[in-house]
């Protein structure tokens, strides 16, 4: 039953991310990437305790980003950082910020 509720978890979230990729506007995801742009934006930067390089997001496919904030908001990823950054998001926040990555050049 579990695996069934995620495969549908999946959809949804793979259904949500096309319809939010039509309108995301990368301007405004500038904008609203700001808090992101501390983690993710920083050459070199990895987190302190526990240790792990953290993912730089310039030149990501906005797909994926619409996803994996979705995944985050939804707590089916891991991370208590972004789950409570990602809970914040609205559908069209994280499809401007999606933009906005998916338009930066890759670091």
């Amino acid at each position: 039953m579990r695996r069934i509720v995620n495969a549908l978890g999946a959809v949804l979230i793979s259904l949500s991310a096309s319809t939010a990729l039509a309108t995301g506007d990368a301007e405004q995801g500038r904008y609203k990437a700001h808090t992101c742009l501390g983690c993710h934006g920083a050459p070199g930067y990895s987190n302190a305790y526990p240790t792990y390089h953290v993912p730089k997001l310039g030149g990501q496919h906005a797909e994926y980003i619409v996803a994996a904030l979705n995944a985050y908001a939804a707590g089916q990823r891991k991370h208590p950082t972004m789950h409570a950054n990602a809970v914040t998001l609205s559908e069209q926040d994280i499809a401007d910020i999606a933009a906005y990555f998916a338009g930066m050049e890759r670091p």
